[in-house]
């Protein structure tokens, strides 16, 4: 998540913080979405028509900037590559039904073992469900496994299960490589 360029997005537009992610992926239209209901298209509209009434005032199209300004991080594409095939590799990701098809246009499908969306398994992080799935996908019981992600519950939820979490936000200057150094993951 590029929280900078969403920092940016709303500092210009005289917004919130936390603004748009919280009109994007903070309502009950998106939990739809991420569990494989709802209209896509109407989640955007209706996201948009939430962060003008934050703002008192018609606004561009700002979702639509700041999923635009996501990018892959080279440094996590090269380091994803050199773990494999020494450790199994698998996305688990709240994402709607169009996850597979990004990231084969983002030619990174390849990096993963398997890929464990929500908008397919009908239910969401923080479910434990959806990590005993992941961990099964993988062929090893949650202790086996290493779960990173950028929001605390998350990492707390597999915590929970015996994983060890990780929490990486990239706008904090981490570096995901020391950080799996620091629980024993080595390329």
């Amino acid at each position: 998540m590029r929280w900078d360029v969403s920092a940016g997005l709303e500092d210009a537009h005289g917004l919130p913080r936390h603004a748009l992610l919280e009109t994007l992926y903070r309502t009950p239209t998106w939990r739809e979405i991420e569990r494989g209901q709802g209209d896509l298209p109407a989640w955007r509209a209706g996201a948009h028509r939430l962060l003008e009434e934050r703002a008192g005032h018609s606004l561009p199209r700002l979702h639509d900037a700041w999923v635009a300004a996501r990018h892959l991080i080279r440094a996590n594409v090269l380091l994803a590559r050199r773990l494999r095939p020494a450790y199994r590799t698998a996305i688990l990701s709240n994402a709607d039904e169009s996850l597979r098809d990004r990231l084969r246009e983002l030619g990174i499908h390849d990096l993963f073992d398997t890929v464990v969306s929500s908008a397919e398994e009908g239910m969401a992080k923080p479910d434990l469900e959806i990590y005993r799935r992941a961990a099964g996908r993988l062929g090893l019981p949650p202790e086996a496994c290493v779960f990173v992600d950028d929001y605390d519950a998350n990492v707390r939820a597999a915590e929970t299960l015996g994983m060890r979490g990780i929490v990486y936000r990239v706008d904090h200057g981490q570096d995901l490589a020391a950080l799996l150094a620091g629980v024993g993951v080595l390329p």
